[in-house]
């Protein structure tokens, strides 16, 4: 009896220890990967601008919403403060991309080199896109993960394309505004500014309902592999702590 009661204790004991260990996800890094993957590729082709009648949108938009479904499966199935830490390291390459290519525009050519112009044309960001960029996407992704994890709550897990079709209205339509207006504001006019945000806002939207079906596949995948569906009940959402 006594063996069988130390056992226990032992056993206890282990239980205690495994639970406070971080878990060894399977998929967590691949998922950021593609994150931050989509979220790079799509700010390079935003340097075009394309027209497609009604729509006109830059280049860009045609990957951006997949940052969106990333960051949608992110929250839903590693929970507000994993989805948190992909967002920051988004910000941090997005920033570190867009700071390289200025800087490298900046720097004398070779001489024998006649590409500079062709150089500045796609890839000479100005401050202005690149701050509008960056205060977009952080806007956007952190206000998308947060309505995503506070409806995860409220609906019990139920409903899952609420959610991911629910926070992104909010997200892509704080994204869109923001970096329109405070990259565009005075150098277009008025109507063409309008124009953009409505072409993006719908296009945007529009695809991630479109992937409701393959978001809710990954999802299921997701969760039983990592066997993790997690619920931000007690989760601090300040988006600047990111120590835990």
């Amino acid at each position: 009896m006594k063996n069988f009661l130390i056992l226990q204790k032992k056993t206890e004991h282990f239980i205690m220890f495994k639970n406070i260990l971080p878990k060894n996800y399977k998929h967590l890094d691949t998922i950021t990967a593609l994150f931050v993957a989509v979220l790079l590729i799509s700010n390079i082709a935003s340097t075009k601008i394309l027209d497609f009648g009604f729509f006109t949108f830059d280049g860009g938009t045609l990957l951006f919403p997949l940052s969106y479904i990333f960051g949608d499966i992110l929250t839903e199935v590693y929970g507000y403060k994993k989805s948190r830490k992909v967002i920051w390291l988004g910000f941090i390459c997005a920033a570190l991309m867009s700071l390289t290519f200025i800087v490298v525009g900046k720097l004398p050519a070779a001489a024998d080199w006649g590409n500079q112009a062709a150089y500045d044309a796609i890839l000479g960001l100005t401050p202005r896109i690149v701050l509008a960029s960056l205060i977009a996407y952080l806007a956007g992704e952190f206000s998308n993960a947060f309505i995503l994890a506070k409806m995860k709550i409220a609906t019990k897990g139920r409903w899952l394309w609420t959610r991911t079709i629910g926070s992104t209205v909010v997200g892509e339509l704080i994204d869109t505004v923001l970096f329109i207006m405070v990259a565009f504001w005075g150098i277009l006019p008025a109507g063409l500014l309008i124009t953009l945000i409505i072409s993006n806002y719908i296009f945007k939207t529009g695809v991630e309902s479109l992937f409701t079906p393959a978001t809710y596949k990954v999802v299921g995948f997701l969760k039983r592999v990592e066997n993790e569906d997690y619920y931000d009940k007690k989760t601090d959402f300040n988006p600047f702590k990111i120590n835990n």
